[in-house]
């Protein structure tokens, strides 16, 4: 069934969202501030895969504010954390919308949301795959229709209810994704901030935000897996569990082979497309930042490797010399899984005797 939508935010996800939901056949309005928002009447929205470099243009109506009386069916803001208290007021005064759907990074919680808008009318999840904004050319990263991407969503109290079945039904409309409704969103993305921003977008910082220089610099990579081991204790210890669940399996892969694989990482176009997007949210990253340490305030875990990496973020440090390599590996791992593959290759000697 048709729907009227209102993306609230047309950046890079917005931008393939309100693409792909006008596809669909929805009623779909956009609004954006400022330059951004005389480039979207100027050219439109204009889609480029960064793997075939093809373009797409779609005009869509382009609207200057969300008034008080103006009705949709569901709307998607899909903007960076940091500016959210800014809109807040506006989305607030608006009498008609019942849904507005957050996609964001967030590790402060709900609290702010729902004391502005109502639990009732509060939604959340995250957007994905990634992209980056280029002049009035948003670069993404594939969309497959025969693979679809996962959007998680759910309510700030873990509930599913009609209406999280309902935007899941629009969301779903969308080609190349599929929704997941989740239970434990708030944990999600707290676990997200706390994968990312903390450990491997400092590190991506101490090497000149450079990916060719991250895959060159193996001490930069030491200290994002130390800080990412230090990140999810410091978060379990704070009372909040990593979700998705399979995340955990990450504190048992060795860190010389975390170490190795990282390097390997560095030189996908998707780890490409991830620097290129970081270069122009400094802000959002030390808002983020700030988040992160509020949430695990109460911990009693150390944490040398991310006090060590964030001073990229708040401070002006010196970037790290390509190629550096003075931290030693930790072959603890490594050294027993070859103990169990020779107690593994004894018994089966013995077994075959």
């Amino acid at each position: 069934m048709k729907k009227k939508i209102l993306i609230y935010g047309v950046g890079p996800f917005g931008s393939l969202f309100a693409e792909r939901l006008s596809e669909a056949g929805h009623a779909v309005s956009i609004l954006d501030h400022g330059q951004r928002q005389e480039d979207l009447k100027k050219y439109g929205i204009v889609i480029e895969d960064v793997s075939t470099k093809e373009q797409t243009v779609i005009r869509l109506p382009v609207v200057d504010h969300l008034g008080e009386e103006d009705f949709y069916d569901l709307v998607i803001i899909p903007v960076r954390k940091n500016r959210i208290s800014s809109i807040l007021p506006s989305l607030a005064a608006n009498h008609k919308v019942s849904t507005f759907l957050f996609m964001m990074n967030n590790a402060a919680g709900q609290n702010e949301l729902v004391a502005a808008l109502g639990q009732e009318r509060v939604m959340i999840g995250f957007p994905l795959p990634g992209g980056y904004l280029d002049g009035h050319i948003v670069r993404m990263l594939p969309v497959n229709d025969k693979k679809p991407i996962t959007l998680p969503i759910g309510e700030p109290d873990g509930r599913v209810t009609q209406r999280m079945r309902d935007a899941a039904e629009i969301l779903n409309s969308m080609r190349g994704y599929q929704t997941e409704i989740r239970r434990d969103m708030d944990a999600w993305l707290k676990t997200h901030v706390a994968l990312l921003v903390p450990t491997f977008v400092p590190a991506v910082y101490a090497c000149n935000m450079e990916a060719k220089h991250f895959a060159e610099t193996r001490d930069a990579r030491v200290l994002s897996v130390r800080a990412l081991h230090e990140a999810f204790r410091a978060l379990e210890s704070a009372g909040v569990h990593l979700s998705p669940p399979g995340i955990k399996r990450l504190k048992y892969v060795p860190e010389p082979i975390f170490v190795f694989l990282l390097s390997k990482l560095a030189k996908t176009e998707t780890f490409h497309n991830a620097v290129e997007d970081l270069k122009t949210k400094p802000d959002e990253i030390k808002h983020l930042a700030n988040e992160f340490f509020e949430l695990i305030q109460t911990s009693p875990v150390e944490m040398p490797a991310i006090n060590q990496l964030t001073a990229y973020i708040f401070q002006n440090q010196e970037p790290m010399t390509s190629g550096q390599k003075d931290i030693p590996l930790n072959w603890k791992g490594v050294y027993g899984i070859l103990a169990a593959l020779t107690v593994a290759a004894g018994m089966y000697r013995m077994i075959r005797k």
